[in-house]
């Protein structure tokens, strides 16, 4: 009886641990080629059911000397897609010509850049048992 309890207990703590490492993955993002300091980067996590709606999580990170980190974290396996863009003016939104083009850069998750707001099949990625770092290029 011994045995078996502590065989139980031993399962439900493998199980136990193997859950919280999966729940405990981060993706990295970082754009390297930002054209100035000024202002900020925001960027947007999104997974196929959200996208281009409501980002998982979004963060905001200053630029030095031309690069921008985001660490999302707490992210569990699947396919993800991440936007981002320079907010130069510090307001929080990207902004555009009256024709409807962007005045600040922006990019996404692979760097497939087409005429057009980022796609989510060019942009997804999977994140399956361990982090990720992805490198952006607007």
């Amino acid at each position: 009886m011994k045995f078996l309890v502590a065989s139980l207990v031993t399962v439900v703590l493998f199980i136990s641990n193997t859950i919280t490492a999966q729940e405990n993955l981060s993706i990295t993002a970082t754009v390297v080629n930002v054209t100035s300091d000024a202002g900020k980067v925001s960027f947007a996590l999104y997974n196929k059911e959200n996208f281009r709606v409501k980002p998982l999580q979004a963060i905001s990170s200053e630029i030095k000397e031309g690069k921008s980190i985001a660490v999302f974290t707490d992210i569990p396996d699947g396919e993800y897609t991440i936007i981002c863009f320079h907010d130069k003016n510090d307001n929080n939104k990207i902004d555009f010509a009256t024709n409807g083009m962007p005045l600040e850069n922006y990019g996404a998750s692979n760097n497939v850049m087409n005429y057009g707001p980022p796609n989510y099949e060019d942009a997804k990625f999977i994140l399956a048992d361990k982090s990720v770092r992805l490198e952006i290029r607007f």
